[in-house]
């Protein structure tokens, strides 16, 4: 068998509905082989983990060049196979020439705005600093618009920041040589400057955090080069819409630092107060994604959006909760909830309604300022509270907002469908929201 795969270019991989024969293990067996390459035995009901989890286990064993082969392929069932073949190490060749027409080209599509965002995600922070953060970001975005006209940015950084009143990026970023950064970003394919701001994203863009002078143990810190998941999601989800014919006018914020320790780093005690006049006590400097976010989410205010989402790699909370297999969602605004919970469930992603109500506004005391930027007491729902916090800058936050916990942006540990590192879910459901909630 070894010798008949030597002897053609790729390893082909058929999709099969079939058992697999006994020598093979049987009904508990996902992938077997014969003289041709690799069968996937799927089960109809569980077809798409299925697939991932033979992918998977072909890129465990080194097998670096495939083709798909066969009348079974489609858009999903070709997704879900890259989603396992796909790991840190880009060194393979995917051939998914059996799917056609116009499913060819919304595969493409996906490939390549979630390649962009898993690579970016694991790259290292010494590569990917807050500035190179946001002038990728902006460019990546100019490059899927069909006129790149449509889209215009604005990187405002370092001492800037506090010349324009985004003291949160600034506080948080100032500890690093590494000048912190707010990428302002329009896409706009009318042309008309008087056109309605239909949506504003706004990403964390965290791009190293060692918790400040709250501190993290090392466990919890080598994995910090992914904390700007959020705002990786939040280009690649406006990204992949964009490639996808969006029509609509959207706003892209990403609010991008390092979190450092400095004899310039803010410390614990420090008061920060915001642009609308929210006093905020930092009581925990490794609670700095919140302050950044709330720049971003004061700026989507002067726009007026009819949607603004933020993404944000947040909480250890929401991951105890949820894992790596769900985003968590949060909103007051049940209608808007529903239809995103929908958008993933179409997409097949992960994304999960944790709580959020009007009591958990007030469960973050400061004896100080208006606010702590994180809450009081042993059982204390951090994500909840997280989210809360950030209502406080958001005009109408009942309605027409959703705030999103990326926890399954990042794995540090690989699973029988998934390699370790960044994933790239969220992006397809983003995209979804912003298409369906356009009438693009």
């Amino acid at each position: 068998m070894h010798r008949e795969f030597n002897m053609i270019d790729k390893m082909l991989i058929t999709l099969t509905y079939e058992t697999a024969a006994d020598a093979w293990g049987g009904t508990n067996t996902v992938i077997s082989f014969d003289q041709n390459g690799a069968l996937i035995h799927a089960n109809a009901e569980a077809a798409l983990d299925n697939i991932q989890q033979a992918a998977r286990k072909l890129d465990t064993q080194g097998i670096r060049n495939v083709a798909l082969s066969g009348d079974n392929w489609d858009v999903e069932t070709a997704w879900a196979f890259y989603q396992g073949l796909r790991g840190p190490k880009t060194d393979y060749k995917f051939d998914a020439s059996v799917v056609e027409g116009k499913q060819q080209q919304i595969l493409k599509n996906r490939i390549m705005t979630t390649d962009w965002v898993r690579q970016i995600i694991n790259e290292t922070a010494e590569a990917v600093g807050p500035q190179q953060l946001a002038v990728r970001s902006g460019e990546f975005i100019k490059s899927q618009a069909p006129n790149p006209e449509h889209v215009s940015y604005k990187i405002v950084g370092g001492a800037d920041l506090l010349e324009h009143g985004w003291v949160g990026v600034h506080t948080v970023g100032r500890g690093s040589a590494r000048k912190p950064a707010m990428l302002q970003l329009d896409y706009n394919p009318t042309n008309d400057e008087k056109t309605e701001v239909f949506a504003c994203i706004v990403g964390k863009g965290i791009t190293f955090d060692s918790g400040g002078y709250s501190i993290k143990q090392s466990s919890f810190m080598d994995s910090m080069k992914a904390d700007m998941g959020g705002a990786a999601m939040a280009t690649g989800g406006l990204a992949l819409a964009i490639a996808q014919g969006l029509n609509k006018r959207i706003k892209l914020i990403l609010c991008c630092a390092e979190n450092m320790i400095s004899s310039n780093a803010y410390k614990l005690g420090d008061i920060i107060t915001y642009k609308n006049g929210v006093s905020v006590e930092v009581l925990n400097s490794d609670a700095e994604g919140r302050l950044v976010l709330a720049d971003g989410l004061l700026y989507a205010n002067k726009h007026k959006p009819a949607l603004t989402i933020d993404c944000a790699t947040l909480t250890g909370a929401a991951k105890m909760a949820l894992g790596n297999d769900y985003h968590a969602l949060f909103s007051f605004d049940e209608a808007l909830a529903r239809r995103c919970l929908n958008a993933a469930e179409a997409e097949n992603e992960g994304m999960w309604q944790l709580p959020l109500a009007e009591f958990h506004r007030n469960m973050l005391p400061s004896s100080f300022a208006d606010l702590a930027n994180v809450g009081s007491g042993l059982y204390s729902p951090g994500a909840s509270t997280a989210a809360a916090f950030l209502s406080y800058f958001v005009d109408n936050y009942q309605k027409g907002w959703i705030h999103l916990d990326c926890s399954g942006a990042y794995r540090k540990v690989a699973n029988e469908k998934w390699s370790v590192g960044a994933t790239g879910m969220g992006v397809k459901t983003l995209s979804r929201i912003l298409m369906d909630e356009s009438g693009s």
